[in-house]
């Protein structure tokens, strides 16, 4: 089982999904990503999107960190039905969080809320390189200006294409799971 590591809710446990088919971030990948995110100030009163958002681990702790929206958006039903219930504590405390059920490229194209500044992309191992180009494409003209996009996947899947006005200004290995950050470059349009 999941659970919150820092923040205002720190320790609070979250419901798993109960399938194979989701693969939680550690709570070690989990730590140094937020304290990177932290550092770039990326998380403070932040517009969070969670694509693939499994248990909603990444936006939750965002949420409790400080962020300032979330919305979760996942295709499997029993994934959302896990992350309504996760967010129950949230909602309660006051928190902004939307559950989607949805595909991500859908979801993505069909979006009207205020710009991302933080988008987290942690989709199925199995999701194939070109149609993550097509949901890294479609999220360019959702990002705000000085957004941080964060996408996980497997290392072996290798370094991901990334579309006009996206660019990766950082990664880190965390044993079989890789971490990208990235960023709008000059070219993208800016919300």
């Amino acid at each position: 089982m999941a659970r919150i590591i820092a923040g205002t809710h720190k320790g609070r446990r979250l419901a798993s999904v109960p399938t194979d088919a989701t693969r939680p971030t550690s709570d070690r990948v989990k730590e140094s990503l937020f304290s990177r995110l932290e550092g770039y100030g990326a998380l403070a009163d932040a517009v969070v999107v969670d694509l693939y958002a499994g248990s909603g681990a990444l936006g939750f702790e965002s949420l409790s960190r400080g962020a300032g929206s979330l919305e979760a958006v996942d295709k499997a039903e029993a994934a959302v039905k896990t992350l309504r219930r996760n967010a129950e504590p949230f909602v309660q405390a006051g928190a902004k969080v939307s559950v989607h059920k949805a595909d991500a490229l859908k979801h993505l194209s069909g979006r009207s809320g205020p710009a991302i500044e933080l988008l987290f992309l942690d989709p199925p191992y199995g999701l194939g390189d070109a149609e993550l180009l097509k949901v890294l494409r479609a999220a360019v003209g959702q990002l705000h200006e000085a957004a941080t996009v964060v996408l996980e996947r497997d290392r072996r899947s290798g370094r991901p294409t990334m579309p006009e006005g996206l660019e990766i200004f950082s990664e880190k290995s965390y044993g079989s799971t890789q971490v990208w950050l990235a960023e709008p470059s000059p070219a993208a349009p800016a919300r």
